[in-house]
């Protein structure tokens, strides 16, 4: 095989090799939760939004780079005072944060504290960009930026632009 051609062969399996090292959410979430909190897919939620009460467990800043549909902003640190409102609605509750796991904390405050069905988003606002849903900026307009959370974490994202 000519010499050009075997580096060229190499050089392609390097390109390739980096699509293939991407983090996987799935291991990450396996490593570092529980299953405390159920999950609840992005596709799940996606064709039943209207069913639930959608909770972002990041910091503002995150929140503020984009967002799902309707979401509320409720931090990274549980508050007492998200359970009146909550309590006085039918609706289920999901949270969420980058990929699942500040989220399932939360989640667990949430369950021990209310008698409300509380579901985790399994691979957070990442997996919901992923799948090609729509996320909002801080004026509720369409953005591709995702915020994620630090430069780390940014190789679990496939889509949109990531923002740190």
């Amino acid at each position: 095989m000519p010499m050009h051609l075997k580096w060229m062969i190499v050089l392609l399996l390097l390109c390739f090799s980096g699509f293939a090292q991407k983090k996987s959410i799935d291991k990450l979430l396996d490593t570092y939760n529980t299953r405390s909190v159920p999950y609840i897919s992005v596709e799940e939620l996606r064709m039943n939004q209207d069913d639930y009460i959608i909770l972002d467990s990041r910091k503002q800043e995150e929140y503020d780079v984009s967002h799902l549909p309707n979401a509320i902003w409720v931090g990274d640190h549980f508050d007492e005072n998200l359970l009146t409102p909550i309590s006085k609605t039918n609706k289920k509750i999901v949270v969420y944060c980058s990929v699942g796991v500040r989220s399932e904390d939360f989640g667990e405050k949430l369950q021990n504290r209310t008698s409300k069905s509380v579901s985790n988003l399994y691979g957070g606002i990442f997996a919901w960009k992923d799948a090609g849903f729509p996320i909002l900026d801080a004026e509720n307009r369409p953005t591709q930026r995702v915020h994620t959370f630090s430069k780390n974490w940014q190789d679990y994202l496939k889509t949109g632009i990531a923002v740190y």
